[in-house]
């Protein structure tokens, strides 16, 4: 779909009522699972969200309902994308400060080497 006609999808969609949008929504899901060469993976959180939306609107929950709930599910996935990316660059400035250099030795280091061992051969 060129960007003209999904501008002015989404603009005519935004002026129905939620009602009505819905009534949208299931005809596009009915033709995408007729003629569509497959929808996009959604992320899990948007699974989710859509799940919850599909359950409350089966039970014929009130749109007003289903609209307040879905605002509070968009909110809390907006913030759960705010801590990955806070995680993801908290994880590239991390590797960016860490000074590459030889690994580590493992174990103690060596005390210095005062008395002879019992594994030396005796000096002569």
């Amino acid at each position: 779909m060129n960007e003209i006609m999904r501008k002015r999808v989404l603009r005519i969609l935004e002026n129905l009522p939620d009602e009505t949008a819905y009534q949208v929504l299931d005809y596009l899901e009915f033709l995408e699972s007729k003629h569509g060469t497959g929808a996009k993976n959604a992320s899990p959180l948007q699974r989710l969200a859509e799940g919850v939306e599909d359950t409350l609107r089966a039970t014929r929950v009130p749109a007003a309902a289903i609209r307040g709930t879905m605002n509070v599910v968009d909110a809390a996935a907006r913030l759960m994308d705010g801590l990955a990316s806070a995680g993801r660059a908290a994880v590239e400035e991390l590797g960016k400060t860490a000074a590459p250099g030889p690994p580590a030795a493992s174990g103690p280091p060596e005390a210095p080497r005062d008395e002879p061992r019992a594994e030396d051969p005796p000096a002569a």
